[in-house]
């Protein structure tokens, strides 16, 4: 089993695939990679079990973008020009006139900083007052003029400032979001369709009004694949007054940055399937986690394929935990865990492994691989003629494009379970896959699981902040606690209060041969069920750690 000292550990630079201490070269006993045996591993007969039937920068609302250059490390701040009151004298010389104007145009009349004035006034400032400097003085008089007579006049018109405060919501600045994702580098693969459907969820939700009545301006981080960049990345948004950040790809970078928008006070959206068990009153997390994939699908293949499993994973804390939840699992499903061989991102190479595969002769080989390197395992899985004999399942492939990368012969008769596939037949799909294909083109490689756990953070965000009335950090997350529901185009998805962790429809599905998926069995309404019993953030809001089998 994987030490507990290298779970959850931040991990090197992704870039460097140093993913953690004790995944270093000199631990690995079989040359490159981590083995984890059991006396299992034993060489049998002929198969005694029947194969069964087979019933995851800134970027303003002009497209301008700000924050790509790995140049710029400073943080970057916006601010706001304070608005003090406008002028309410009468008579001025022609000097304070000329002053006054010029202050007018700045929004700031008696304040003498020169920085909030310059960069944000032109935006903010009134077009009435931006006509002539010159000619103001004598107009001016007659605005304060105005001002002045129905202030005395309206005592009781003290009703007057109510109206203000509903009035900047319905016509007020935009609001700021933030978005920290692999664009590029390795792990691009899955960050791809996490960056396009967080630019066509913003553009949705402008499109129907924004939030508050106010647009959204986002915030966009290229992270790279590198963890380094993940850090700087975090930490420049954490700089800036944004009402939500999300992002984070593997669970290395999401616990390198949740503590950063922790300190920060910063809400925080974790959008991906992962090993479980984060339990933090600033993080809400939209994917899936083992109960609701690992347990289905191993009771399934244990059920319709055979109970021996191999299990191949990658070498940081998703693959570690995700292996050690099926050792939790198996003796409950009937499975029987035969070995587990742990992969650095960057291992391409897997023959001694699918030699030990081979020597074990397991039904079931079940894959927690992750990234570019390890889609290789499939190829050389399918060539060494050992798909004949035994049957892969995953977690993970597809959420990469896995399934449009290989040929249909290097993935046949390969089982996943998830929550969302692009060939879901429901009116919400439709409509989305619609939107989709509108927005990136009809030749766009598939929309995945990921992909629309993203969609669904952002619009759990954004409808929740609706019924808070406010983008405030606390008040957003009292709605998050209530309970949020959203009809996503992968079903109703219900955010459990206590646990901050969805309730989702999970479907097993079968490669179709035709760089796609069949679906063959729905399970509705899956809990995140180990969150729900370890974690109650509404009774103990206080709790910040990752509970693990």
């Amino acid at each position: 089993m994987a030490s507990p000292a290298a779970r959850g550990q931040p991990t090197a630079a992704l870039g460097d695939h140093a993913l953690s201490g004790a995944d270093s070269a000199e631990t690995c006993k079989w040359g490159c990679r981590r083995v984890r045996r059991t006396d299992r591993m034993r060489p049998r007969g002929p198969r005694r079990f029947p194969r069964g039937d087979p019933s995851a920068v800134s970027r303003t609302s002009s497209g301008e973008r700000t924050m790509t250059d790995k140049a710029r490390l400073e943080p970057i701040r916006f601010r706001s020009p304070s608005r003090p009151g406008w002028c309410h004298r009468r008579r001025l010389t022609l000097v304070a006139g000329a002053l006054c104007a010029v202050v007018l145009l700045a929004a700031a009349c008696g304040d003498g900083d020169d920085e909030p004035a310059v960069t944000p006034a032109p935006a903010p400032a009134p077009a009435a007052t931006e006509t002539a400097p010159e000619p103001p003085p004598p107009p001016e008089p007659a605005e304060p003029a105005a001002a002045p007579e129905p202030a005395p006049a309206a005592p009781a018109a003290e009703p007057e400032p109510p109206p203000a405060p509903p009035a900047e919501p319905a016509g007020g600045e935009p609001i700021r979001v933030g978005s920290i994702l692999d664009e590029t580098g390795p792990l691009n693969i899955y960050g791809t369709p996490m960056v396009d459907a967080t630019r066509l969820a913003i553009d949705h939700i402008n499109a129907g009004g924004g939030v508050l009545g106010r647009t959204l301006e986002l915030v966009e981080v290229d992270s790279k694949s590198d963890q380094n960049e993940y850090i700087s990345g975090a930490e420049r948004l954490a700089s800036m007054d944004l009402a939500v950040v999300q992002g984070g790809i593997t669970s290395a970078s999401r616990e390198a940055i949740r503590p950063v928008f922790d300190d920060a006070e910063m809400l925080y959206f974790y959008n991906v399937l992962y090993e479980g068990g984060v339990c933090d009153i600033n993080t809400f997390v939209t994917g899936t986690v083992p109960t609701q994939q690992v347990e289905p699908l191993l009771r399934w293949a244990a059920e319709n394929i055979g109970p021996r499993v191999y299990v191949v994973a990658a070498d940081y804390n998703y693959g570690q935990i995700s292996a050690d939840w099926a050792e939790a699992y198996a003796p409950s499903v009937g499975a029987e865990i035969l070995a587990t061989d742990f992969f650095p991102l960057d291992v391409s190479e897997f023959g001694t492994t699918l030699s030990a595969i081979q020597e074990a002769d397991p039904d079931v080989i079940f894959s927690f691989l992750v990234g570019g390197a390890h889609i290789s395992f499939y190829s050389q899985f399918a060539a060494s003629g050992l798909a004949e004999e035994m049957t892969i399942v995953s977690t993970t492939f597809g959420v990469g494009n896995e399934h449009i990368a290989l040929e249909p012969a290097a993935q046949e008769n390969l089982y996943v379970a998830y929550s969302y596939y692009q060939e879901l037949d429901t009116p919400e799909n439709t409509a989305f896959v619609a939107a989709w294909q509108d927005a990136y083109g009809s030749d766009y490689p598939y929309i995945t699981d990921l992909a629309v756990d993203t969609w669904d953070g952002w619009h759990m965000w954004a409808e929740a902040v609706e019924r808070a009335g406010s983008t405030d950090r606390e008040a957003v997350i009292a709605e998050l606690q209530k309970g949020t529901t959203y009809v996503s185009p992968r079903g109703l998805v219900v955010m459990d209060g206590a646990a901050h962790h969805v309730t989702v429809p999970i479907r097993i599905a079968v490669t179709d041969g035709a760089n796609g998926f069949e679906v063959i069995r729905t399970y509705e309404a899956v809990g995140p069920e180990f969150e729900q019993q370890q974690c109650d953030l509404v009774a103990n809001p206080d709790t910040n750690e990752q509970f693990t089998p």
